[in-house]
């Protein structure tokens, strides 16, 4: 059933009921049967499950359904935690959510055109406008962004100038409490290698060869991989058994090459160094939270004994409001439901 399907007042049951409230005409339990509403989403890296995955213990809370559109189950690892589905199962969808405008979510969009449209920064983006971001464009009903200068990003990338609401990055909405480990380095990876659910960063020669200085230094080197990074690049040092983030508590510093995750890192307290490299394309705002960035793995260990967190007005632009991000989230798509619903 799509969102066409729905009247208006079972969707208001449903958000209702997410919230543990009684409806008209049933309880409360008969309402939670019922998705507060069903979120397809289409991401620049097709079986990259992994932007989706912080949004799944607010949708748990709210009662709504979030599943990543993939070409196939080929990507996708057996337990992953993220529902996902084919265009070709005509998945049921209350609204179509693009991440970026990469032919994977173009394809979605133009497939999709019954459904309701929104564009949410989820992973960062270049300021130039993406070949096919015209094409579903005068779609979108909104647009979020996690940041004051993430969101001046995505405005370029689409190719619009209209209101872009800044709602957080729902990775901070649990972040744990810096405690640092002494002498422990956070070695933050990209991705050595491009693949068929995405691109690969320049950076690694100069990363792994950082390491190598700090682990002379005596620093004890922690190592957060990227989801697709090649593991066995790093087997020689301490891989984190938890995501990045959580990995990040333990170190007294973090190294890497500038990516999403560096400003919720940053978040958490712990100072950041950035690994450049003439062929890399990073948007000024990662680069802003890192004390110091280096392009000689011989400045690593001077760099990471004195970098420093970085202060409040940078974190604000860089990551946008901390906490309630994820809630934020899904009041902008479930206003734009209704939105639609009342317009068709």
């Amino acid at each position: 059933m799509g969102f066409n399907d729905l009247s208006r007042r079972s969707l208001l049951a449903g958000a209702l009921s997410g919230v543990g409230l009684t409806v008209l005409g049933g309880t409360a339990a008969q309402a939670a049967a019922r998705p507060a509403g069903r979120v397809l989403i289409a991401t620049n890296e097709p079986w990259g499950t992994y932007h989706a995955a912080p949004l799944l213990p607010e949708a748990r809370r709210l009662g709504w359904e979030v599943v990543q559109l993939v070409p196939d189950r080929s990507g996708i690892k057996p337990g992953d935690p993220v529902p996902v589905a084919t265009p070709d199962e005509n998945p049921r969808g209350d609204l179509l959510v693009v991440t970026g405008a990469g032919d994977w979510p173009a394809d979605c969009a133009a497939r999709l055109r019954h459904l309701p449209l929104v564009a949410g920064s989820l992973a960062y983006q270049l300021p130039v406008e993406a070949p096919r971001a015209k094409e579903f464009r005068e779609r979108l009903r909104a647009i979020t962004a996690s940041s004051p200068a993430e969101a001046k990003v995505f405005d370029d990338y689409l190719g619009t100038r209209r209101p872009i609401t800044v709602v957080g990055t729902p990775q901070t909405d649990d972040l744990p409490r810096h405690v640092p480990e002494e002498g422990t380095v956070l070695v933050l990876t990209s991705v050595t290698k491009s693949s068929g659910t995405g691109g690969s960063a320049p950076g690694t020669d100069l990363l792994l060869a950082a390491a190598e200085r700090l682990a002379a230094a005596g620093k004890h080197i922690l190592v957060g991989l990227h989801p697709r990074e090649d593991r066995s690049l790093w087997e020689r040092y301490e891989i984190s058994a938890v995501p990045s983030v959580q990995a990040s508590a333990r170190a007294e510093a973090a190294i890497g090459i500038p990516g999403t995750v560096f400003p919720v890192v940053a978040a958490v307290g712990v100072p950041l160094v950035g690994c450049t490299d003439p062929r890399l394309q990073i948007p000024d705002y990662l680069l802003s939270v890192c004390t110091h960035t280096i392009s000689s793995a011989d400045d690593a260990v001077t760099a990471v004994e004195t970098a420093e967190p970085v202060s409040r007005e940078v974190l604000y632009e860089a990551v946008g409001p901390i906490g309630g991000s994820a809630r934020r989230l899904f009041k902008v798509w479930r206003k734009a439901g209704f939105r639609a619903h009342a317009a068709a």
